[in-house]
């Protein structure tokens, strides 16, 4: 029977020309500015599955590629030596039990390279293992924060002209990061601008990734989506998107469904906080929920309630989940802004892109439909780039 004999693990740097961080040099996904001339040094991390017939299962990090999740996929990788590589319930579990005093961001890249290893077994992609019924995905354009220095989305002005332009390429909606403060009524001025400029019948939403400072704040920011015809409204405040009660109290008063659960991890957390009332759709993410044994449970309890589950961010993953996911809407591409690129990776020799664009005519993106994810990875980069590397056998 074949087993599980090597799992290797690279982190790797690449530079993003255009971008750059604010005058506190916090690094972060959230806190990256347009920087025109500069470039911002960004890590990832490249997960290789292989087994004692010498096939591979492989997976590059997107929105988990940080120091704190290789640091838990460290932990996690010497449990798959000597597996069975099919057993991924089995491993799913054990690995979900591993982890329970962390936060599961590094179990994620580990599950789906074992469905890529899996799809490249049987010379088939995973939309299909997972019965994938559409090869192209609608496509929302997912900002970056607003910033204070010059340049970017960097006033009420600049958003309203980005989203005309994103309306004008095709993009079938448009979600707002607005400014770090959190002050409710910039917030809610910038989205009600932004709907008076592109109309009333192309999707909006707003996600103020928990920077409003309190509840009153939420409230006053989305009775302004109530007014605006927003299409959801997410992690409003600085609860971190996971209080269950406060939430609940926000639904009771607004019209706009909530999106939130983002930073709540696991299917059993995710389900008692739908059913506890706080909120309308749930966010999932295969990299962040633990794999896509992990989002796919997720979606399939959404849709056992008859709600929606919206994927969060983009990857190839991503794509083949929502392939096989009825209960969805859009594609997250995450994040853009003028003349701001997407920190995606430069490690696909196959095509595969998530930058804006590569959007095709009609709004949509394609499902990769090669064996496993369908995407093939430049080795030759991430290993002429990489810093840490460690290999269990």
């Amino acid at each position: 029977m074949d087993r599980i004999r090597r799992v290797e693990l690279s982190l790797f740097h690449f530079d993003v020309a255009g971008l750059g961080l604010p005058g506190h040099g916090a690094a972060g996904v959230g806190n990256v500015i347009a920087r025109k001339g500069q470039s911002l040094r960004c890590q990832r991390w490249a997960v290789r599955i292989e087994t004692s017939e010498g096939m591979r299962g492989e997976y590059v990090t997107h929105w988990v590629g940080t120091a704190s999740s290789f640091g838990q996929a460290l932990m996690l990788a010497p449990h798959l030596i000597g597996r069975d590589p099919d057993a991924r319930e089995a491993i799913w579990q054990d690995l979900k039990r591993e982890v329970r005093a962390y936060d599961h961001m590094g179990h994620g890249p580990l599950d789906i390279a074992l469905w890529d290893l899996a799809g490249r077994r049987r010379n088939v992609s995973i939309s299909t293992l997972l019965g994938g019924f559409r090869d192209r995905l609608p496509v929302y354009a997912s900002t970056y924060h607003g910033q204070s220095e010059p340049g970017g989305l960097d006033s009420p002005e600049a958003f309203a002209e980005y989203a005309r332009a994103c309306r004008d390429q095709g993009f079938k909606g448009f979600k707002i990061h607005g400014w770090h403060e959190g002050d409710a009524k910039r917030e809610a001025f910038n989205l009600l601008g932004v709907r008076k400029a592109v109309g009333d019948d192309w999707a909006l939403m707003i996600d103020p990734a928990c920077e409003l400072r309190t509840w009153s704040d939420a409230l006053y920011v989305g009775r302004a989506c109530d007014e605006a015809g927003y299409f959801w409204y997410e992690d409003p405040y600085r609860d971190s998107g996971i209080a269950l009660e406060g939430h609940k109290r926000l639904r009771e008063r607004l019209q706009t469904p909530l999106l939130v659960s983002e930073h709540i991890r696991g299917i059993e957390s995710k389900v008692a906080f739908l059913v506890g009332g706080g909120s309308d759709m749930i966010h999932a993410d295969p990299e962040y929920d633990m794999g896509i044994t992990g989002a796919i449970k997720i979606a399939h309890c959404c849709e056992a309630l008859g709600l929606d589950v919206q994927y969060h961010a983009c990857g190839p993953a991503h794509r083949a989940v929502m392939s096989a996911t009825p209960n969805t809407h859009f594609y997250e591409m995450a994040l853009m802004g003028p003349a701001m690129p997407n920190v995606i990776p430069p490690v696909y020799t196959c095509g595969y892109s998530d930058q804006p664009e590569r959007v095709g005519a009609d709004g949509c993106v394609p499902v990769p439909a090669g064996p496993g994810l369908g995407v093939t990875y430049d080795w030759e980069f991430i290993e002429a780039h990489r810093g840490e590397h460690r290999v269990f056998s």
